[in-house]
């Protein structure tokens, strides 16, 4: 039965739901399904997408089909409204977990008109015996949630959802409502157009959520920050986010072996599996899930209060979508990236050979991403108006707030690199250009006779790192363009052109010395990094001159005050860690010892300090025949990826244990692998610089050779390769 006008809608959210008013634009979006119109909502995580729909499927006549891309998502919200009745036929799923009697109880409850609301997936929708079982009922509404995945220009884009209009034809029209938590105004417009619901009504909530505090953090020692992070937060719901699968374990394993509870969560688990880990996510028996973007969409979990993305993701609306699922009770929601600009060029030569329109997208949603995470504006302004709304004020809650980068005038920076572009007639990419302008006369830039020209070191009062800034910042103001194809070359644009002809005024941020903030926000947390903790050196001073009476002994004779002040720099806390202390041997710490370690974990525990010991991340490898095995596969030419991934490695981890086996003498071919990652100019440039170097320092290899052009992985197999082949 259609809702009669003397009902009112408040009674009917009482009646079902128990809650006494509604959020922002539900009440007039729910009379607007009832009216029979179509409606386009976006609404923010949290804001309360699901009771749209929800209530005017349990108060109109005929079932609504809820078009939903994720089963995790059917099933949390199939219990959610089974809840609110006696009946659980009012609400059912149709998907391909269900066994073939499940699937004759949900046609059963269907067609005897017990259900109001059936939850589909797209992929299930198409099948010609769904098709011919929903003809057969009263539909009251089409629900397409995360409606983003009908867009090409959305984060998550399923071409599967772009044949939903052609068969809501064929089953039978009725009013849709596309619902999402994140459109542009371009992926607004393509969902509309695909829908062909360009007159539908329009209800867009705002996209700011106040309780969500923004950051980026420099990618150095990723991992170890995670860790030093969920320990100060003990015992709080989060989410991390990973790229690759193979991260996601990794970590998952490095979070557990360091004592955090912690799972996994991808699309490439089996689904018993995967159900359980987000049940004792939701059920609090986990604090952690470490999860690709597969996990999240639709999880109703209010008190998550922490979403850290361990890689960059591809896309701005990706980015805010899995941001928003923190926080969604009001409370605290810490949204924490790691940034490097290497993941970047990693996602760009993921495109490589893929069509070119969908590398022009994807090019471009990069672009955005890494004018974000670069950026020194609010955070939260530049979201949203990223999703077209404008922000004014300042939010006063995300990294360039509270701590503000410094911007210095950028105009003869950018001139200089744009024309020195265009003198190379655009054939080189950003790491060379980089070098020329440092004034760095590495072997590329001398076999290209680069070194000789006049653009070569005028701008050597900088150093690579900061013309690479000046290059991405350029990149990210489309004065230059990267063609990912054509391995990475920079070409000027149109915009560019005319910059180099009119320059005008444009900031550009200063790099932070981020190594050196690191480092600060150590000795912030407690963490004294080297430094002797005065307040804990007078009072174990007060305690020796305790004991000293007690024993009638000098205090020196105790501990001289060199061990006093390495004790109150590093903590110890045990007698293991105390005979590592300066001046203090077994025979000393078991004497004198005990009433020390004791005073210094209390201090400790009171003040809630982050011991360096404490922060060494456990490994999760089993170093028993670990260098046999390695040498053995190596010998088998297998992919160092795949040893990495059969010990539980993280790539750094085994080139270390690749570096110890070659440092004591044995002789390591990698030359199969790094062939793959490396072509042959490039490896001769690192042989080369090794050859000439004073030093074997990756950091100063990247320094000259440039971070544009190659990664650190890249730089420590050829320095494994140079050393072997010359057996140092």
């Amino acid at each position: 039965m259609t809702i009669s006008l003397d009902i009112s809608l408040i009674d009917c959210l009482k009646k079902y739901f128990g809650f006494d008013s509604f959020k922002g634009n539900q009440e007039v979006i729910i009379r607007s399904v009832l009216d029979g119109n179509d409606s386009f909502v976006l609404m923010p995580t949290g804001g309360g997408k699901s009771l749209c729909y929800q209530l005017p499927s349990l108060i109109m006549d005929g079932t609504a089909i809820v078009i939903s891309p994720l089963i995790a998502l059917m099933k949390n919200q199939v219990d959610s409204m089974r809840s609110f009745s006696m009946d659980d036929g009012i609400a059912h799923f149709l998907n391909s977990s269900l066994s073939k009697s499940q699937v004759e109880q949900v046609k059963n409850d269907l067609l005897s008109e017990r259900t109001r609301l059936l939850y589909v997936a797209p992929e299930s929708l198409t099948k010609q015996e769904n098709i011919e079982l929903l003809k057969k009922i009263k539909i009251s509404f089409y629900a397409v949630d995360e409606a983003h995945c009908i867009s090409e220009w959305g984060h998550d884009f399923r071409p599967e959802y772009r044949r939903i209009r052609p068969i809501i034809n064929q089953i039978g029209t009725a009013p849709i409502i596309a619902l999402t938590a994140t459109a542009t105004p371009k992926v607004q417009h393509d969902i509309q157009k695909n829908l062909d619901m360009l007159n539908a009504e329009v209800f867009k909530d705002s996209f700011r959520r106040k309780n969500l505090y923004y950051e980026i953090r420099p990618k150095i020692n990723a991992t170890k920050e995670i860790i030093r992070y969920i320990i100060n937060n003990s015992g709080k719901s989060g989410i991390i986010y990973c790229l690759s699968r193979k991260k996601v374990e990794e970590l998952a394993e490095t979070l557990k072996v360091n004592g955090i509870k912690a799972l996994a969560y991808h699309a490439g688990m089996d689904s018993a599996t995967r159900s359980s880990n987000q049940d004792q996510f939701l059920m609090e028996e986990m604090d952690v899930i470490v999860a690709t973007i597969a996990f999240g969409m639709g999880i109703d979990k209010p008190d998550v209060r922490f979403v850290i993305h361990y890689d960059i993701p591809k896309s701005l609306e990706g980015y805010y979508q899995e941001t928003g699922r923190a926080g969604r009770d009001g409370g605290e929601g810490n949204c924490i990236a790691f940034y490097s600009y290497n993941d970047i060029q990693k996602l760009e030569k993921f495109m490589q050979g893929k069509p070119v329109a969908e590398q022009e997208i994807g090019k471009q949603l990069l672009l955005e991403t890494v004018a974000y995470a670069e950026s020194s504006v609010c955070r939260p302004k530049l979201l949203l108006n990223y999703f077209g709304e404008v922000m004014k004020e300042k939010c006063d809650n995300c990294d360039n707030c509270l701590h503000p980068k410094e911007e210095i005038e950028g105009k003869d920076y950018i001139v200089k690199a744009l024309n020195l572009i265009r003198a190379v007639k655009e054939k080189f990419k950003a790491g060379h250009i980089a070098n020329i302008l440092a004034g760095n006369a590495t072997s590329s830039v001398k076999s290209y006779k680069h070194h000789k020209i006049p653009e070569f070191g005028s701008g050597s009062d900088k150093d690579i790192k900061f013309w690479s800034a000046v290059l991405r910042q350029s990149l990210i103001a489309q004065f230059i363009t990267k063609d990912i194809e054509n391995y990475g070359l920079l070409k000027l644009t149109r915009k560019g052109h005319d910059y180099i002809a009119k320059p005008f005024s444009w900031l550009i941020t200063q790099n932070h010395d981020y190594e050196a903030a690191y480092e600060d926000a150590a000795m912030a947390q407690g963490g004294k990094t080297g430094t002797v903790d005065e307040e804990l050196f007078i009072i174990l001073k007060d305690l020796r001159k305790k004991l000293s009476r007690e024993l009638n002994l000098p205090p020196f004779v105790i501990f001289q005050d060199p061990s006093l002040e390495d004790m109150a720099i590093h903590y110890p806390v045990n007698m293991e860690e105390l005979q590592n202390i300066h001046g203090v041997g077994s025979g000393k710490a078991h004497r004198y010892g005990k009433k020390f370690i004791e005073l210094i974990k209390i201090y400790v525990d009171e003040k809630e300090i982050i011991r360096a010991q404490d922060m060494v991340v456990k490994s999760v490898v089993n170093k028993s025949g670990l260098k046999v095995y390695i040498i053995q596969n190596i010998d088998r030419k297998v992919s160092l990826n795949d040893i990495a991934s059969a010990k539980n490695l993280e790539m750094p981890a085994l080139l270390n244990e690749v570096e110890a086996i070659i440092n004591s003498g044995t002789k390591l071919n990698l030359d199969y692998y790094i062939n793959e990652v490396l072509d042959e100019d490039h490896q001769n440039e690192v042989f080369e610089y090794f050859l000439e170097s004073e030093t074997e320092s990756i950091s100063d290899a990247l320094n000259e050779l440039g971070e544009d052009e190659y990664s650190e992985e890249d730089l420590r197999l050829m320095r494994i390769k140079f050393l072997a082949e010359l057996g140092l």
